[in-house]
């Protein structure tokens, strides 16, 4: 188990440090939810009226690389943190925070983001409470306002060329289009006939980005959420939770894996459309389950697996009345042996491990720096 953590420590290590030989993209701009989100939550929350109360603006959360909260939903460093150090960028600050420099890239990601605007989800009571305006739509209409300063900054014949050499990622989104569904007491039928909608506004905001001059896009699908402490808390006194081999829900994994399925679709359609352009799909579901399939390969004991790092206790160390951040919650000593950080996202070592696979594969497609010319 020692060589396993140490492997793993050195395996970062080397992701972090791999930048200096790799620049390729000049500059990264992504759209998404808390996989990814950077502070913009923080942000929206703090100004709303109430203010929104959030746990992730304290320790532990950025215990592991930072030594201080950030906004990011981790010990650590998410994904395209370690894709930006791959290619000697800084790490994307967030968009609202109008403080960094707009052509080297922006993060445009909102904890809690869903595909599909908001007020349907208000509209139809699915929710019962007041959601901020975060949606797939209307990040897009933050990077359409900030368009102009970073193409004045980067090129002066226009748009189009200034992307040329950067790298977006539009997604993760999906979890919490579902999730608004599956916490609102929905059928599996109800939640699967979202699908559709989900990866249309998905596929339309990608083409949109390539119109507007994105040369080359990832677009990451779903993970499987029915592993995470979150749902297996949730869900755990319901008649009709099924478990699968490795202890994960089913149903909820069925929907994560038609949106894949409809997603792998939606991008080959796009790429015929749009020859120019290089679309990625960065596969997030069987990542984890790799991972969780051989959880000791990773330095994770097999009992942790499917248990969050930091939580309150329980079968899943989740609890949503001491949920990470809150008192009575507390973080493991050794993030780095866990798969998932608070219930819902992933510690900094998984998020090494994806991205790793999403830049060499074989967990994407194809493979980011397949795509890398110099």
């Amino acid at each position: 188990m020692k060589l396993i953590l140490v492997f793993s420590i050195l395996f970062l290590s080397c992701i972090h440090g791999a930048s200096s030989d790799s620049r390729f993209f000049t500059a990264m701009y992504s759209l998404g939810d808390s996989y990814i989100d950077a502070g913009n939550f923080l942000i929206m929350a703090a100004a709303m009226v109430p203010a929104v109360p959030v746990w992730h603006d304290k320790l532990p959360y950025g215990m592991t690389f930072f030594g201080h909260p950030t906004g990011r939903l981790s010990d650590g460093r998410n994904t395209i943190d370690f894709i930006a150090q791959k290619f000697g960028l800084p790490l994307l600050g967030p968009s609202l925070l109008n403080n960094s420099d707009a052509s080297k890239g922006v993060n445009f990601a909102v904890g809690g983001a869903p595909a599909i605007d908001i007020d349907y989800f208000e509209r139809n009571n699915i929710v019962q409470f007041k959601l901020l305006n975060n949606s797939l739509s209307v990040q897009l209409g933050w990077f359409e306002e900030l368009r102009p300063a970073i193409c004045n900054k980067t090129e002066t014949s226009g748009c189009r060329g200034c992307f040329s050499k950067a790298l977006f990622f539009v997604g993760e989104f999906g979890v919490n289009d579902y999730n608004f569904l599956w916490f609102a007491g929905k059928a599996e039928d109800e939640v699967m006939s979202h699908v559709p909608t989900v990866v249309k506004n998905i596929a339309a905001a990608v083409e949109g980005l390539i119109k507007g001059g994105a040369v080359y896009v990832v677009v990451p699908g779903n993970p499987p959420l029915g592993c995470s402490p979150t749902m297996l808390t949730s869900r755990s006194g319901l008649n009709t939770t099924e478990y699968d081999d490795m202890g994960c829900l089913t149903d909820i994994n069925r929907v994560a894996r038609h949106h894949n399925s409809l997603l792998r679709s939606s991008i080959v359609s796009l790429r015929g459309r749009y020859r120019r352009a290089t679309i990625i799909f960065a596969d997030f579901y069987s990542p984890i389950i790799k991972i969780l399939r051989n959880p000791s390969h990773f330095g994770v004991a097999e009992a942790d697996a499917l248990r969050a790092c930091c939580g309150a206790g329980g079968p899943y160390n989740w609890n949503g009345s001491a949920i990470c951040g809150m008192p009575g919650a507390t973080a493991c000593e050794n993030p780095s042996a866990f798969v998932n950080w608070d219930g819902v996202h992933y510690t900094e070592a998984t998020n090494g491990y994806i991205a790793d696979w999403w830049l060499n594969g074989p967990f994407a497609d194809p493979p980011i720096m397949s795509v890398v010319r110099y």
